[in-house]
């Protein structure tokens, strides 16, 4: 493992440093909330709610319900003087970004700049980025990919999270900022919505137990890489205070298909729903599966939840909620 050069509590003159998480009223934003106020960080969230929940939200964390492209959350951003910006606020629907790019673009990459901007300006020492490993390299060559696999995303969202990736190495190197891009493969995990644009593992359990048979897209037989979110909470608390510019695929290097991911939770359930099928979805990806080998050399990270335990301790969290 690689000692950061200097931590953020001794850059912050021995003081515990402000910290800044936009999207952090979310799925993954509030598990780093829980883990960032635990440590004694003071934790300023901006997050629209437009996903997100308040009540996902510790009662130390600070919440500004505001729209990251706003001049108010720049305003706040820059106030702040933040010595971390921890950035998921996004537009996360791949759909969407097809039907409208513009829209995208917008939230994507010019709400991520409105916000860099104020932060840099406040005194930012550090970014760490929510990225994606899957949308991100496109139709893979080999599997699993590696951070130099080549970069060739399919959809706007992709586009826009490379094009994030670009800007930050370029502030990197003109304004000195430490950068740490985390390219996550398909996170799940305990309040991970049912609705909008979900992951399969909230779809399925909601259905499954509420007693409705869930439906595949086509054969279920195409892959992905599942990781919890226990382990992208433990990857972004890894990457505090790295210095220099770094980019890291964070999941688990296993395929797994939909098919058996439905069959495990259907265990974990106890269902003996089988489920239907439907007509796949036009363009989807056949495989996508990365290698979290970098980071964990790097950061020192422990080895990955196994899909099995992460989906049984998903299920137990389901079974104690009922969704709107």
């Amino acid at each position: 493992m690689s000692a950061p050069d200097h931590t953020l509590e001794e850059r912050a003159g021995g003081t515990e440093p402000t910290v800044c998480i936009t999207g952090g009223a979310g799925f993954i934003g509030s598990h780093l909330a829980d883990a960032l106020v635990a440590t004694g960080r003071r934790v300023v969230v901006i997050d629209d709610l437009s996903s997100g929940k308040k009540e996902n939200l510790p009662g130390e964390a600070e919440l500004h319900v505001l729209d990251i492209r706003s001049s108010q959350a720049a305003e706040l951003v820059r106030g702040l003087g933040p010595a971390v910006l921890i950035h998921h606020a996004a537009q996360m629907n791949l759909r969407r970004s097809v039907e409208e790019p513009l829209f995208d673009a917008e939230v994507n990459i010019l709400g991520t700049l409105n916000l860099l901007e104020a932060a840099r300006r406040g005194g930012l020492r550090q970014v760490l980025f929510a990225s994606t490993g899957g949308a991100i390299y496109g139709d893979q060559e080999h599997f699993p990919a590696t951070e130099d696999h080549p970069l060739r995303p399919l959809s706007p969202y992709g586009v826009a999270k490379l094009a994030v990736e670009r800007y930050l190495f370029a502030y990197h190197r003109t304004y000195g900022l430490d950068v740490t891009c985390l390219r996550y493969a398909n996170v799940y995990g305990e309040r991970q919505s049912p609705h909008g644009e979900a992951g399969v593992v909230a779809i399925f359990l909601q259905r499954l137990l509420a007693g409705e048979r869930p439906t595949i897209n086509g054969d279920g037989l195409q892959t992905r890489d599942y990781v919890h979110v226990k382990d992208v909470v433990a990857a972004n608390l890894a990457a505090l205070g790295r210095s220099g510019f770094h980019t890291y695929n964070v999941g688990t290097g296993v395929e797994s298909s939909v098919v058996e991911v439905y069959e495990t939770l259907r265990g974990c359930v106890g269902s003996d729903l089988e489920a239907r099928h439907g007509e796949a979805k036009p363009g989807e990806q056949r495989r996508s599966v990365i290698d979290p080998g970098l980071a964990r050399r790097e950061l020192g990270l422990a080895a990955p939840v196994l899909l099995t335990e992460g989906l049984d301790r998903t299920t137990t969290w389901f079974r104690e909620r009922k969704w709107d």
